[in-house]
């Protein structure tokens, strides 16, 4: 669905900043299996006797690790979040090499084509930067990503500031920022790109609402590019 919005054309080198999570990678397929070693674990420790919350998890999927476990663990002290944290990192991580994982259908052809074309390429996360190099390493996405970008990299947790500093590093005039969340939305408009709403496995229909455009499939991307 695109929306009735044209950018005029120019010369001005389109660029795309891509979500991870729920956007190039289908973290779905490693997050129970993580999120259940991780609450084991805690339980192991006596600090959780209850089922794992992942329906919860589903529903702030997206938002910075701090406060997925201040959601998850409300009662329980930060030293404890933070055990959580790591213990997940590191299972994520392990699976992510074990091969676990999957990225969604298309990435490299939509990157090659977009390679081809001269448009650079950039992520912008809110996952933590073992855990994003942990995916970039596996499937190789530095053939096509100039740089990747955690949120650990910013002094706040909001997503706008990031694609902000990659704007400023590397003067982005126009382009885009890919992602399934709201959060991915508004950094796209805050800092005056399109926002491109990724209709996945977390998207939620009313924050895709307020999108530019949203797609079904990132092989889109290869046309709306050129709309840019």
């Amino acid at each position: 669905m695109v929306k009735n919005f044209y950018c005029e054309r120019d010369f001005v080198q389109r660029s795309l900043i891509f979500d991870m999570d729920g956007t190039l990678f289908q973290t779905d397929t490693i997050l129970e299996i993580s999120l259940g070693d991780t609450f084991n674990h805690l339980s192991s420790l006596n600090q959780w006797d209850k089922e794992t919350p992942i329906e919860i998890y589903r529903e702030i999927m997206g938002v910075p690790l701090p406060k997925v476990w201040e959601t998850l663990l409300p009662d329980h002290s930060k030293e404890i979040r933070e055990l959580a944290n790591s213990y997940f990192i590191k299972i994520l991580v392990e699976n992510i090499r074990n091969g676990k994982g999957a990225l969604y259908p298309h990435v490299e052809e939509v990157f090659n084509y977009l390679k081809q074309i001269n448009c650079p390429l950039y992520i912008a996360s809110n996952g933590l930067t073992e855990y994003l190099m942990a995916i970039v390493k596996f499937y190789n996405l530095d053939n096509w990503i100039v740089e990747t970008f955690s949120i650990e990299q910013i002094q706040s947790l909001d997503k706008a500031d990031l694609v902000k500093a990659i704007i400023k590093k590397y003067n982005i005039q126009k382009g885009a920022v890919v992602g399934d969340r709201l959060s991915d939305i508004n950094a796209a408009k805050e800092n005056g790109l399109v926002a491109i709403g990724c209709n996945f496995d977390f998207a939620r229909d009313e924050e895709l609402s307020q999108a530019d455009i949203v797609i079904d499939d990132l092989i889109e991307l290869k046309l709306i590019v050129h709309q840019l």
